[in-house]
């Protein structure tokens, strides 16, 4: 029996599930159907060349870490625009301070929020396993939000702690948080997103439309109507903790 174009994707998925930047790839199959196919570059405001360097430094963060260190730490790391989050769990405070040095010291980084938990003992299979279970299900959320880009944002769980990356406007990011906060499960919600202004983020979704045109007549995204906000005041981490 032949697999449809968009069915061999989703089996694929169905078969590697087990990181989050997986399901994120999932997620877009899954909402954009045959569209998204064509690969999650052209649904994200980070250009190509940007999305590539994005990839290449998260695995050089990644393995030089794992190479210092070894299993005394169980890291992920993940980069957007540069901008790496590092988490994960370390079993010393020493190895948490090395990790920030090593992430800063490597190429094209431009910052580095470290997150990793000093603990006596790594997070077990069923940990981690709910913290992939808790990604898929904040993804879903934000592709069916409103004025909610949610193709362009990351979405990293570490033992119930939720951050969020990406390129948004205020209000969006302000709404991704406040959907995300609500999931249940969430004990906490870190905005690492960069802030753009709305004219910003309209050029950046126009481009991608352009690209997606010539694959596919459906232009608008489930969850991603057009922003109506009020220039953002300048990027920043900040911390949503759920009562």
């Amino acid at each position: 029996m032949k697999l449809t174009t968009l069915a061999r994707p989703l089996l694929l998925c169905l078969t590697l599930v087990g990181t989050s930047a997986l399901l994120q790839g999932c997620v877009a199959l899954l909402i954009g159907g045959a569209a998204a196919t064509t690969g999650v570059v052209v649904v994200d405001r980070r250009t190509v060349g940007q999305q590539v360097e994005d990839k290449t430094i998260e695995i050089k963060v990644a393995n030089s870490i794992r190479s210092k260190f070894g299993d005394s730490v169980r890291i992920n790391t993940t980069s957007y625009e540069g901008v790496v989050l590092v988490t994960g769990d370390s079993l010393g405070n020493d190895r948490k301070a090395a990790i920030t040095e090593i992430a800063s010291k490597t190429q094209s980084v431009k910052s580095v929020s470290n997150q990793v938990n000093v603990v006596k003992e790594t997070a077990s299979f069923g940990e981690l396993s709910s913290d992939t279970w808790l990604s898929s299900k904040v993804m879903t959320t934000l592709a069916t939000t409103n004025e909610v880009p949610s193709r362009t944002i990351v979405v990293v769980t570490d033992r119930s702690v939720v951050y969020l990356m990406g390129l948004v406007t205020q209000r969006e990011g302000d709404l991704a948080a406040a959907a995300t906060a609500q999931v249940s499960g969430v004990k906490r919600v870190d905005k690492l997103f960069q802030v753009i202004s709305p004219a910003e983020a309209n050029k950046l979704d126009d481009s991608n439309r352009i690209f997606n045109r010539s694959s596919s007549g459906n232009t608008t995204p489930l969850g991603e109507a057009p922003s109506t906000a009020a220039p953002a005041a300048g990027a920043g981490v900040e911390v949503l903790p759920i009562k």
